[in-house]
């Protein structure tokens, strides 16, 4: 059973989280906001309740590795590594400018980023090396891998995904970002992807479902991955996108959308209600 104490500090560090990534955004400019908000909770217990990773741990073999497959999500990921201290705050104002560091996507350029995942479906395809690598090492580190629901109509990953269970990589942990709703439209009318649960235990994996905004059953559930032997595991996160943005839930012009100044200031006053409501 998760603590209360621990839930309140996860959902607290999303929020902040959610705050670092509309700030990067900004007022008139586009940006990520949809798929890094249906993350935060995730991306909140990974980081700072899970992996075993740190500013001091950037070249340590025995650090767990967290491969964003999804890239275009990568602000929400650059949010949670500063808050890390892997580079200063000053960073995110520079995101994908020349004078920055943080590119539009996850680049190994940038401290704590363990892949270049700029196009779909290639995450889980490096991720399933990485772990096959870390197994030969006797290394107890893990490597969980990110994913978009759109990016399941990728054919690379399922090359992946059958390689990953017929060698029995069992110290890898994959997530689906369910969040129903990708650049053009709901996933379901751009190319469907039906029983994706039957799809990935026809595949070898074990399946698990959880509610992605809920760091209590996050935790768990991803426990409960790690203790599986003998076959990957699969955790589909049930999300919304643009989870904590009343107009962008759902919505998919807030998958990669440009916020003018009164959605901006509306959109930093929900987060603030539901700071001061945490």
């Amino acid at each position: 059973m998760v603590s209360e104490s621990t839930i309140k500090e996860m959902n607290s560090i999303a929020l902040k989280l959610k705050v670092d990534v509309l700030e990067m955004i900004g007022i008139n400019t586009a940006g990520h906001l949809g798929g890094s908000f249906s993350l935060a909770e995730t991306i909140a217990v990974l980081y700072f309740h899970r992996l075993n990773i740190g500013k001091d741990k950037l070249n340590d073999p025995r650090r767990d590795r967290l491969l964003l497959s999804k890239g275009h999500a990568a602000l929400i990921q650059y949010a949670a590594l500063c808050e890390k201290g892997f580079f200063p705050r000053e960073e995110l104002k520079r995101v994908k400018t020349l004078a920055g560091l943080l590119q539009g996507h996850p680049d190994l350029s940038i401290p704590g980023i363990e892949a270049v995942t700029g196009s779909l479906g290639q995450g889980l395809s490096v991720g399933t090396g990485m772990a096959l690598a870390l197994r030969l090492d006797k290394s107890t580190a893990r490597i969980f891998v990110i994913m978009g629901d759109g990016e399941q109509s990728e054919g690379q990953l399922w090359e992946a995904a059958q390689a990953a269970a017929n060698f029995k990589v069992d110290n890898l942990t994959a997530f689906i970002d369910w969040n129903k709703v990708q650049a053009t439209g709901p996933t379901k009318d751009v190319f469907n992807i039906p029983d994706l649960e039957k799809k990935w235990k026809a595949f070898g994996w074990e399946v698990f479902k959880v509610n992605g905004h809920d760091p209590g059953a996050i935790i768990e559930t991803i426990e409960k991955a790690e203790a599986v032997r003998g076959k990957p595991s699969v955790i589909i996160l049930d999300t919304v996108k643009g989870k904590g943005i009343s107009f962008a839930e759902g919505n998919a012009a807030y998958h990669n959308g440009i916020l003018d100044e009164t959605a901006f200031g509306k959109a930093m006053k929900e987060l603030d209600a539901a700071k001061k409501g945490a």
